[in-house]
């Protein structure tokens, strides 16, 4: 009777040996006497007999089917076990883990641009976490026609709808097209309640979604840098910086970039010294003053018209002006 016994015997259990499984229905619907369920940690274990919910069993532990399942269900509370009567029942296994998803938009979405007719595409990617929220719902709308249901297939339904949530969120309150990532925590924070909303109705929840980053195309992200860069080149001490910054992460010596440096501010120097030497002899030409009068059959040592040395001409070798 003891070789009998093994043969009736089996475990009831769920390794979650494919990763991202929400839940999973257990094979075997015959449970005979003698049988085991396992319950891991993050696991539940729902016991259906005619597509119904029996009982639900949320510690972790080995528990003996008989005597301490069974006591605990529904209308299956007195059954007996026979000689060859086995339990048929479903037991369906939950994660109750939450998981972590990645996701990316498939196509570039084109978003309403000034200047551009078509539209500036722009992908996103990011993450987002799900879990199972609501057994009753997920066992109507899915345990009864599927075997398994993983993140992938929440992901999928979730990449289906993406292009419109974010072309609605990215569209709201006139956001900057060209420094969407500044505002990605808002627009995540708004796509994950209606994701949530969409969710429910299967018995999943998106308790967390984030942009990491939007992706412009190869052309814009060149006009980008270019305006920085123009930006930063019209204040001369930044540029100053900057270049000193990037003299060192290319492993410039320091007297290299000293002599940059020293060179750029005497070219500066230089070019005041010529301005402030013209004010002195020539002056502006301005209505009302005319050109400056010969100082003792002297003309001015700098043309004052372009600022080339005169060397003593009567006319100005660079420009003609007319000195004496």
């Amino acid at each position: 009777m003891g070789f009998l016994k093994n043969q009736f015997s089996s475990v009831i259990e769920w390794n979650e040996n494919g990763a991202g499984i929400l839940f999973y229905k257990f094979q075997n619907q015959e449970i005979k006497k003698g049988s085991r369920l396992i319950i891991r940690p993050g696991q539940d274990a729902i016991f259906l007999y005619n597509g119904k919910v029996e009982g639900i069993f949320q510690e972790d532990g080995d528990y003996d089917i008989e005597s301490d399942i069974i006591p605990f269900l529904t209308t299956l509370k007195s059954f007996k076990f026979g000689f060859s009567t086995p339990l048929r029942a479903e037991v369906l296994f939950i994660n109750t883990k939450e998981l972590l998803v990645k996701w990316g938009t498939k196509n570039a979405i084109n978003l309403p641009a000034p200047g551009l007719p078509g539209g500036m595409p722009v992908r996103a990617f990011g993450t987002f976490n799900c879990r199972v929220a609501a057994h009753d719902v997920l066992i109507e709308k899915l345990a009864g026609i599927r075997q398994t249901y993983t993140v992938e297939d929440v992901k999928e339904r979730i990449i289906a709808s993406l292009d419109q949530l974010l072309m609605s969120w990215i569209s709201k309150e006139g956001r900057d097209m060209f420094n969407l990532q500044a505002d990605a925590r808002n627009i995540a924070k708004g796509i994950e309640g209606e994701l949530d909303a969409d969710m429910e109705t299967l018995g999943i929840g998106i308790s967390g979604f984030t942009i990491e980053s939007f992706s412009y195309p190869e052309e814009i992200r060149k006009m980008q840098e270019k305006a920085a860069a123009q930006s930063m080149v019209g204040d001369m001490n930044k540029y100053t910086q900057m270049a000193a910054a990037d003299s060192m992460g290319k492993g410039g010596s320091g007297a290299g970039m000293a002599s940059d440096m020293v060179g750029l501010q005497m070219g500066m120097a230089i070019g005041q010294q010529m301005v402030n030497q013209m004010n002195l002899n020539g002056g502006a030409n301005t209505p009302g003053q005319g050109r400056p009068a010969a100082q003792g059959g002297q003309g001015p040592k700098f043309c004052p018209n372009c600022g080339t040395p005169t060397t003593g001409s009567k006319f100005c070798g660079n420009c003609g002006t007319q000195l004496l």
